[in-house]
């Protein structure tokens, strides 16, 4: 290891040493195997949590349910787009180090940056919203806990799990994974106790198919919601110093190591939201319990037919989900504040203004699935707003350097985001005029 290294090392705190000291071993090639990945490992893990959310249990629920295996093909289409908008929302913050936030106050007007800062702290509430809902729904499933003493608890839960970031961003990113994990591992219990039909998923996997307009709408909700626009932010800001490159080469390669954290978080995200769909499929639309349509419906849809296990694990997945994506939210609002009008409060304080609209909404009595789809409608209203900002200054050379999107890349890209926000200004519109 060089000097230059060994200084930076040293100037973190002991656990984030470790990680910068084996990702420059890594990046000489004096490493192999999983210790040469390791270091990298753990930003793209926080991302995914926005993608086993809450609202991804009730949508997918829901696809399972009416339309059996006929969907799963949209849920495969949704990760590989959700892998490329991550890969490069952290490309952004390895490139240039500063994130996407930063990026749009110094390449936009004050009036554009102060709008995109606004509609930013707007949807990390929705998003605060949907994750602390869920939560208490979880805590409510599971132990008949009011909604509004369950929010309570979870907001409680979140600040537990932020404050490990002050002991090094290595801590958090472990108990996240951890948590992604208890919902990885419930899902696969879930997936073979329900013992579904391999052949309907090979084929309803790789074949497109629809069966009517509810289909149609319920697949456009899925793409549509695939993309969180808080962790397009987050993204960005987890590798903009985590790992810092002294020059092309070493950036190209630190961002060869993160597309393989990308993919590998992404993918057990996908296999997730893929397992989720087909317990549903294999339980209540093969049962013909097709109406289920809420997480609380799928809870007592597994207790109703006899699988009283299983709807315990369905719960503690929920709640493991809500307890993580509420404290990813958490830090997206923090990044989105510090990067768009530099100023930053108390992460704390952050936490609970932020969870004042979700204990508002259980006190009131709202009923938690309308709750959660209203959030989702803000989140889907809110992904042009970051999409759009992260494309545009990836495909600037003078912004990325040797990083900068090729054309192919960027016409891919921008298609695929056009794609998504049609999909959401017609979810918008579907929600307003339903």
């Amino acid at each position: 290891m060089t000097p230059a290294a060994r200084s930076e090392a040293e100037q973190a705190l002991p656990g984030e040493a470790a990680v910068a000291a084996a990702a420059r071993r890594s990046l000489y090639g004096e490493a192999r195997g999983l210790a040469r990945i390791w270091p990298f490992l753990g930003p793209a893990f926080i991302a995914a949590v926005a993608y086993v959310d809450p609202g991804n249990f009730a949508t997918n629920v829901a696809g399972g349910a009416k339309f059996g295996y006929l969907l799963l093909w949209v849920v495969l289409a949704a990760n590989l787009i959700a892998m490329l908008v991550q890969a490069q929302s952290a490309k952004l913050g390895i490139a240039t180090g500063k994130n996407l936030a930063e990026l749009c106050r110094e390449r936009f007007s004050r009036r554009t940056s102060i709008g995109l800062w606004l509609q930013a702290e707007i949807v990390a509430m929705a998003c605060d919203l949907a994750e602390i809902v869920g939560a208490a729904l979880g805590l409510n499933l599971l132990f008949g806990i009011p909604l509004f003493v369950a929010g309570l608890i979870a907001g409680a839960g979140t600040f537990v799990l932020l404050a490990l970031q002050r002991h090094g961003f290595r801590r958090l990113e472990a108990a996240i994974t951890v948590l992604v994990g208890v919902v990885v591992v419930s899902f696969a219990y879930e997936l073979f106790d329900a013992s579904p039909n391999g052949g309907e998923i090979a084929r309803h996997l790789f074949v497109p198919g629809f069966d009517g307009g509810a289909s149609i709408l319920l697949a456009t909700g899925i793409v549509g919601a695939t993309v969180m626009p808080h962790v397009i932010y987050l993204h960005s800001a987890l590798t903009q110093r985590r790992i810092v490159g002294r020059d092309d080469g070493e950036r190209r390669r630190i961002l060869r190591f993160e597309k393989i954290d990308v993919v590998i978080a992404l993918s057990l995200a996908g296999v997730v939201n893929l397992a989720m769909m087909i317990v549903a499929a294999a339980l209540f639309h093969g049962g013909g319990m097709t109406g289920i349509e809420t997480i609380e419906g799928a809870y007592h849809g597994l207790q109703d037919i006899g699988r009283g296990s299983a709807a315990t694990i369905f719960g503690i997945a929920l709640l493991a989900s809500g307890f993580a994506s509420s404290s990813v939210g958490t830090l997206a609002g923090q990044v989105v504040m510090q990067g768009f009008i530099h100023r930053q409060i108390p992460l704390f304080l952050r936490r609970a203004i932020t969870l004042t609209p979700a204990l508002l909404i259980l006190a009131l009595g709202v009923n938690p699935t309308n709750a959660l789809v209203g959030s989702q409608v803000v989140l889907s209203f809110g992904i042009p707003f970051a999409l759009v900002p992260l494309l545009l200054i990836a495909a600037k050379r003078e912004v990325m350097g040797a990083l900068v999107n090729p054309r192919w890349l960027s016409a891919l890209a921008g298609t695929i985001a056009a794609m998504i926000i049609a999909l959401n200004v017609f979810l918008v519109f579907d929600f307003a005029v339903g």
